[in-house]
């Protein structure tokens, strides 16, 4: 499709060209199934729909500027990665932009109001299924204009009642809106191998050691050393799914050992990043 060949190219994807017809389709389900090159961006947009956006494969960085909720309820502004095989559910009218890692398989279900209704009012990663994902990928072979009493349409169906019951992925990292902290924030993204402990970034900052610490709580939902853990793991992701050996990447995220970088993936996926990514 023309959208493809303009990826390809290194021009600027604008979802408004493709999706704008896809939004006003008389359907409570509308797939759309794109390709990306590595390094593709989507500048921020919004959508009139909710959106599943899997990731087949590659790995997508969605940045959200600011979504609906508080960050202690995960549904503030940040970052949220999608892995392969997992997906970002994301409610209509959230700004937000998308960066690709890798050569990315995009597939995305555009949810009308009432489809999406009685799912979460957040951002959220997710764990996809072999049912849904099997369904995910049958979906994309549908013409938007199905039949809703046909067997696209009881298909689409299923997809609803699958959508509802999505474990939630640890995937997301808040950004906070103090200026203070906002920076810190930043500065730690740029360089994930800084071990400083938090009272060196109170000094920085001018703050006290406890009011910083507040200022994480309140601001992102999770204390600093979480909030750098969570960072490192998602920038893990980015760098895996990049080719980089896991090796560099424990160096590059600031870990002493090669072994604790293994366990904290562990803990988060269940699996070594090796066997993630082969999985």
């Amino acid at each position: 499709m023309l959208d493809q060949e303009l990826s390809r190219a290194g021009q600027t994807y604008r979802p408004s060209l493709e999706v704008r017809g896809l939004e006003d389709v008389p359907r409570p389900v509308v797939p759309l199934a794109i390709d990306f090159p590595d390094g593709h961006i989507i500048p921020p947009h919004t959508h009139r729909r909710a959106q599943l956006i899997y990731a087949a494969r590659g790995v997508m960085t969605v940045s959200v500027t600011q979504a609906k909720g508080g960050a202690k309820g995960g549904g503030g502004g940040g970052l949220w990665v999608i892995p392969p095989q997992r997906a970002l559910w994301m409610p209509a009218g959230i700004d937000h932009s998308i960066r690709m890692t890798g050569a990315v398989e995009m597939r995305t279900l555009y949810l009308a109001g009432v489809a999406a209704s009685r799912l979460p009012a957040d951002c959220r990663v997710v764990a996809v299924s072999p049912l849904l994902r099997e369904l995910i990928l049958r979906a994309m072979g549908i013409p938007p204009l199905y039949d809703e009493d046909g067997p696209d349409g009881r298909l689409m169906a299923v997809v609803l009642d699958q959508l509802r019951v999505l474990p939630v992925m640890p995937l997301h990292l808040p950004m906070p809106e103090d200026r203070r902290l906002a920076g810190i924030c930043r500065a730690l993204l740029d360089d994930l191998s800084d071990n400083r402990p938090l009272a060196a970034w109170a000094r920085q900052a001018g703050a006290s050691i406890s009011t910083l610490g507040r200022l994480f709580r309140d601001g992102t939902g999770m204390g600093f050393t979480a909030w750098r853990q969570q960072a490192r793991l998602v920038r893990a992701l980015e760098l895996l799914a990049a080719g980089r050996p896991v090796t560099l990447v424990a160096l590059d995220l600031g870990y002493d050992s090669v072994s604790a970088f293994i366990a904290m993936f562990r803990r988060a996926f269940g699996v070594p990043p090796a066997r993630y990514f082969r999985d």
